[in-house]
């Protein structure tokens, strides 16, 4: 008998994308899973909107405490990064300590915290990225990976404030950013570094395409989901990173253990 894990995500209210995309992921690997969502009031991504989002999170966090989840992601990348170098970790802590102060043993992960682990995973050390922020917030998240000890070789702003719109970018114009990017020598590719602008189905076909490992926001948090508990990492015509698990034998002991 199988186990139903339960995944809480906490998010901006105005994004669609994440919790469209990880369900999706997630439930190509046959465990059984059922998914919670907070939402905090964020319209604009502008540092005073995410400062003001970010100042809702206990509320949120108490309300995804009430679910009793399994793991919780903060699925917000950039409201995490413009807070400064290594803000994930913090966030990270405090909401675990938060929950924990009612008694609860929750994974707590951040979609900040999960790219850094994938593109880790990955052993990818030159990296680059497409995002749809303003230049200013995008430099921020630029400065923020190359903290991490990343080189950012290069990556493309698509300069979009109004996250709903951000929901809505058409594919196309993510991959006319990829190529016009400068892979020589890049480890890997972030193709959405962010969890409202939507990827999942350009990530196999833009790795095929530019021959390196694709991945995104969404991805990696699906993949540090699966890591956090304990299931094999195997979704295929997703990219590399989440069938990191592919040459490793299954286990059918493996889902009704965690």
């Amino acid at each position: 008998m199988t186990s139903l894990h339960r995944i809480g995500l906490i998010v901006p209210s105005t994004n669609v994308t994440v919790e469209t995309e990880i369900p999706r992921i997630l439930r190509q690997t046959g465990a059984d899973f059922s998914f919670h969502g907070s939402r905090m009031r964020m319209h604009s991504v502008t540092p005073e909107e995410l400062r003001a989002m970010n100042g809702q999170r206990e509320r949120c966090v108490l309300e995804i405490g009430d679910a009793g989840v399994d793991v919780a992601l903060y699925a917000c990348l950039v409201a995490i990064m413009a807070m400064g170098p290594g803000h994930h970790r913090e966030a990270e802590f405090r909401i675990a300590e938060q929950l924990g102060s009612g008694g609860s043993d929750t994974r707590v992960l951040s979609s900040a915290g999960a790219l850094i682990s994938g593109l880790n995973e990955l052993g990818a050390r030159r990296i680059a990225l497409v995002m749809p922020y303003l230049k200013p917030l995008a430099h921020q998240v630029v400065e923020y990976l190359e903290a991490e000890g990343f080189e950012v070789a290069d990556w493309r702003a698509l300069e979009v404030a109004d996250n709903a719109v951000v929901g809505c970018i058409p594919g196309e114009r993510i991959m006319d950013a990829a190529r016009d990017l400068d892979l020589t020598g890049v480890d890997a590719l972030v193709l959405s570094c962010c969890v409202q602008m939507p990827s999942l189905d350009l990530i196999q076909p833009a790795e095929d395409e530019l021959g390196l490992p694709v991945l995104s926001a969404a991805t990696a948090g699906a993949h540090a989901i699966l890591r956090g508990l304990g299931l094999p990492v195997r979704v295929p015509g997703a990219g590399s990173l989440l069938m990191a698990d592919a040459a490793v034998p299954d286990d059918p002991a493996a889902v009704s253990r965690t």
